[in-house]
């Protein structure tokens, strides 16, 4: 089966999430309210921290079982079993410890009113519980992932992620906004999704029932896993560093104001993550010169595909932000958002050198890169955060993406005479992102460059596509003109 086909499987599981997202941030904003909706966003972000403690074990997973693919149904077996085990464990221990530091952030660093401090704090002990379920799924999918089996991966974690969003919506809705029961009811979504993907994966691994740890898998995996585990730390702190220090500084509003437009703007990531995912297992299992190969096609599908869908979403965030919260909501967080994306383009053809490193067997490297970028970004969050306010963050989050993307490519041994290629997206991007800084909303000159630019941006793509991506859309185009 074609790695085009598996990315559609990753797309489709990606994106069916988002419709949900959209749905339901409106619905949330009313029913909770925006101060209380920037609560829940600290949380979420907390939970998805806590989730490292995984330790890597389920990137190792993926990367020893698409590694075994050969091997004796008992061999991944045992594999799985070791990974699982040690990674339950060390869940408990981090929930645990986030059990710890949440009373500690939430009880007197964080701005709220008293009435719903005492509301998070009683969330809590459900937020510790929910981190051992989150590390678990890491396991499970990755097993699934290293053994291709990305359909049935994929409707495992959308119906995952679907419970996870809806169901404190509806006890919202039923029972009120109290945090104290919209935390357990996301619980009981992730377990869902963990008893979903164990029964595929005792069906693809797949497994006998006789648990055991293999001490001679022990070092391998964490061998690999311990540098994982250092990106898996970093990656998200660098990611939700700058909503805690938002709220430290600004209050929860701000946290909303920053948070909403990333999340709509970072949706895009759903597309580079679905080819690196995809991508993974067979970079795990094939020689360097076909890896270069592959990793020049889908760099260049990305650029073709991304440069246009950025710069769309870039001229149309304010407005849809009108549209989908209001006038005063977009006015806070329309330029945060659209900064953001620009960011995002660097950040998205990043996944495929990240994807690479890892699968074979390098992901020291990726680790060394994001401790390297640690203090140099919180020093200039911090600054950005003083000096511009909700905007400063949104900057330092894309240069910092951007100095990522370079390091990432440099490290992989990237020519700079193939950079070059990417010049034309660059210089639309910055038109683009040139106009939107000139000129306001209803400016004229604002949508006749912005459309300009997107028009020029859409020949450039279809020029310089690969052939692999025109023909994904010619089958698209002739299956809407068959259905008509």
């Amino acid at each position: 089966m074609s790695i085009r086909r598996y990315s559609v499987y990753n797309l489709t599981g990606s994106l069916a999430p988002i419709a949900v997202t959209m749905l339901t941030v409106p619905a949330y904003i009313k029913l909770i309210g925006v101060e209380r909706y920037g609560v829940l966003v600290i949380v979420w972000a907390l939970l998805g921290y806590f989730g490292a403690f995984d330790l890597g074990l389920g990137r190792a997973t993926a990367q020893r079982i698409a590694t075994m693919r050969h091997a004796e149904p008992s061999e991944r077996a045992e594999a799985f079993w070791t990974a699982l085990i040690l990674n339950m464990t060390f869940g408990v221990v981090g929930g645990l410890l986030l059990w710890t530091i949440g009373q500690y952030y939430f009880e007197g660093h964080f701005q709220v009113p008293e009435n719903l401090r005492m509301e998070i704090l009683a969330a809590v002990p459900w937020l510790a519980a929910t981190v051992p379920i989150t590390t678990l799924s890491g396991v499970l999918g990755g097993a699934l992932q290293g053994r291709e089996r990305f359909l049935v991966l994929n409707i495992s974690n959308v119906l995952g992620s679907v419970l996870f969003q809806v169901l404190p919506l509806g006890v919202a809705w039923l029972h009120g906004s109290d945090l104290v029961w919209l935390v357990p009811a996301a619980l009981l979504g992730r377990v869902t999704t963990c008893v979903v993907l164990f029964s595929q994966c005792y069906l693809h691994v797949p497994l006998n029932m006789e648990p055991s740890v293999k001490r001679n898998l022990i070092v391998p995996l964490f061998r690999y896993g311990g540098w994982v585990t250092v990106t898996s730390m970093i990656s998200p702190f660098l990611t939700t560093l700058d909503r805690f220090i938002i709220g430290s500084i600004a209050g929860a509003k701000a946290v909303t104001y920053y948070s909403v437009p990333f999340n709509l703007a970072s949706r895009v990531a759903a597309l580079p993550s679905s080819l690196s995912d995809s991508l993974f297992p067979r970079f795990s299992s094939t020689p360097v010169k076909e890896c270069n190969q592959l990793m020049d096609k889908a760099v260049g599908a990305l650029s073709v595909i991304l440069t246009p869908l950025i710069i769309a979403g870039m001229l149309i965030m304010e407005p849809f932000l009108r549209w989908w919260v209001g006038i005063e909501f977009a006015k806070h967080a329309a330029f945060v958002g659209e900064i953001i994306a620009l960011g995002l383009w660097f950040n998205s053809l990043a996944y495929i050198p990240f994807a690479r490193l890892q699968a074979q067997g390098r992901p020291d490297l990726v680790a060394k890169c994001h401790l390297a970028e640690l203090i140099p970004y919180i020093a200039f969050l911090t600054f950005g955060l003083q000096v511009w306010g909700v905007l400063g963050a949104a900057l330092a989050w894309s240069l910092r993406v951007t100095i990522d993307a370079i390091l990432l490519f440099w490290i992989c041994g990237v020519e700079p005479r193939r950079i070059m290629n990417h010049l034309p997206p660059l210089l639309l991007l910055g038109m683009v992102f040139a106009a939107l800084v000139s000129f306001p909303i209803d400016s004229l000159h604002r949508w006749i460059i912005g459309s300009s630019t997107l028009l020029g941006s859409l020949a450039w793509a279809w020029i310089t596509a690969p052939d692999s991506v025109k023909g994904l859309f010619e089958a698209g185009y002739q299956l809407l003109s068959r259905s008509r």
